[in-house]
């Protein structure tokens, strides 16, 4: 494949990869996709307001996230807050991003840039 090929799944922006992965586990609302974001990093990203709801209506345009119909507890819950939840274009999108990581881990392990005491990992 030639660099002016288009992929079928072209790579992920940082933001769009950190919410699928945050959406991957179950719908979520804005500042619950935030938090996931901290948690799933161990505190490395820290994702703003901008960001986030920027990168929700590029990828609601892009059919990789949608809007759910059910909350969580309406009772509990603001009814103004909007879930998200990842669809089947967004988990194959996100699967590709996944795949390109594995194949680059595997890369550096074959030139020795990436410490043997976490091979095991893969």
């Amino acid at each position: 494949m030639n660099m002016t090929t288009k992929s079928h799944n072209p790579p992920l922006t940082p933001a769009v990869f950190h919410i699928l992965l945050a959406l991957s586990s179950g719908e979520r609302h804005g500042y619950g996709i935030m938090k996931q974001v901290e948690a799933d990093s161990q505190g490395t990203v820290k994702m703003g307001a901008g960001t986030l709801y920027g990168s929700l209506k590029r990828m609601l345009d892009a059919g990789l996230v949608k809007e759910s119909d059910k909350r969580v507890d309406p009772e509990m819950d603001d009814e103004r807050r909007i879930y998200y939840q990842i669809t089947g274009v967004g988990a194959k999108a996100l699967t590709a991003e996944l795949k390109r990581y594995k194949d680059l881990v595997k890369l550096a392990q074959k030139r020795k840039l990436y410490p043997k005491i976490l091979a095991y990992e893969v």
